[in-house]
């Protein structure tokens, strides 16, 4: 298909110039005329990809045709003036098109016809050149500008789905870290006291049990959130933070809890980040230090809510230190620093470890897009 192509504006010159000049020799026998109209045909060439040529081709051979004959009224260098104007409009510039136009008005005006016909019959096919110039330059740009919202859509598309994955990640360690940390921690417990207190083998599994239990329930509820659009999760609260610290006492870990200041009014999300502070910290403290002292601290003020969970040094060495990823506070911190607050994690000068969290009472709004 390159061949036709290829050859395609040198069979339009062709044609065009045999046509110019047969036209301006049926009227005209001088030399200079007839290249002149040869050269107004040849120039339908130079259209489209040269259109600025064409254009200026036409122009000259227009008044070279006025200063050598007069053959404006001739139907065929009419029209082709005619096709120049909007050829020149359509795929040139309205500069070039204006040149055309010029030079037919003042061809006309030369060979002293009227130059009103002249200038309305050449203006009008180069304002219609324009008018379609214009119409394909919009479209171009709308059609860039489709482009540009389909690759945004998509970025944004694939921006959520990462986003997803690590909200899932992060709701499925804090629902299964504690629970596999409290298992770990019991059934090292009944394994040194099955040979000596039965009663306290029998606790341990049972703290075993009740751990599963509940990890397989929250499982269960974040399972159903994920596979109906319609369910609705429970908006949190800050009395989620005393059943979290009941549990963790109930398995064996000697935590205490102050409550203090203004905790009513919160954000959802800020409290549900606040449960997970307590979550992570009491997570840690059971695989880092069993057997050590925890303190749960949540504070809140008037434009922030405080919350510290701080352990002893461990007496012995955990059953699962060494075992985290650290992933728990990694996500923590990305949830935390979402909503403008700030976590600090370290270890303090006794040897224990400190978990600190300031959150805003007031969730910034990030607009959308």
């Amino acid at each position: 298909m390159r061949e036709p192509t290829r050859f395609r504006p040198l069979l339009i010159g062709a044609v065009g110039a045999a046509v110019g000049a047969l036209a301006v020799a049926l009227t005209a026998d001088r030399p200079a005329a007839i290249a002149a109209g040869a050269l107004l045909g040849a120039a339908f060439a130079a259209y489209p990809r040269h259109a600025r040529i064409g254009g200026l081709l036409a122009a000259a051979s227009v008044v070279t045709l006025a200063l050598t004959t007069n053959v404006g009224g001739v139907p065929p260098v009419s029209l082709m003036v005619v096709l120049h104007a909007f050829c020149a409009a359509r795929w040139g510039s309205t500069d070039t098109a204006v040149a055309v136009v010029a030079a037919s008005t003042a061809g006309a005006f030369i060979v002293g016809d009227s130059f009103v016909p002249f200038l309305l019959i050449s203006a009008a096919p180069g304002i219609a050149g324009v008018a379609l110039r214009e119409r394909d330059k919009t479209a171009r740009q709308l059609a860039e500008r489709v482009r540009e919202l389909e690759e945004e859509r998509e970025a944004h598309a694939r921006l959520s789905v990462r986003y997803e994955r690590a909200r899932i990640a992060s709701e499925l360690h804090d629902i299964v870290a504690h629970a596999i940390s409290v298992m770990v921690v019991q059934a090292s417990a009944g394994q040194r006291l099955a040979s000596r207190d039965p009663a306290g083998t029998a606790d341990a599994f049972a703290a075993i049990g009740d751990a599963a239990r509940r990890a397989e329930e929250d499982m269960g509820r974040l399972v159903a959130l994920l596979g109906d659009d319609s369910a609705i999760a429970d908006a949190p609260d800050l009395s989620l933070v005393e059943e979290i610290v009941a549990r963790a006492a109930g398995s064996g870990l000697d935590v205490t809890l102050r409550l203090e200041g203004m905790r009513e009014g919160l954000p959802a999300e800020v409290a549900g980040i606040a449960c997970r502070v307590v979550q992570e910290g009491l997570t840690n403290a059971l695989r880092y230090a069993a057997g050590a002292a925890v303190s749960v601290a949540v504070r809140g003020g008037t434009s922030a809510l405080d919350v510290a969970v701080v352990n002893a040094s461990a007496s012995s060495d955990a059953a699962l230190s060494g075992t985290g990823t650290g992933n728990g506070l990694i996500g923590l911190r990305e949830r935390i620093g979402a909503v403008g607050g700030t976590l600090e994690a370290g270890p303090t000068g006794d040897g224990g470890w400190r978990v600190a969290a300031r959150l805003p009472r007031r969730v910034p709004v990030h607009p959308a897009g």
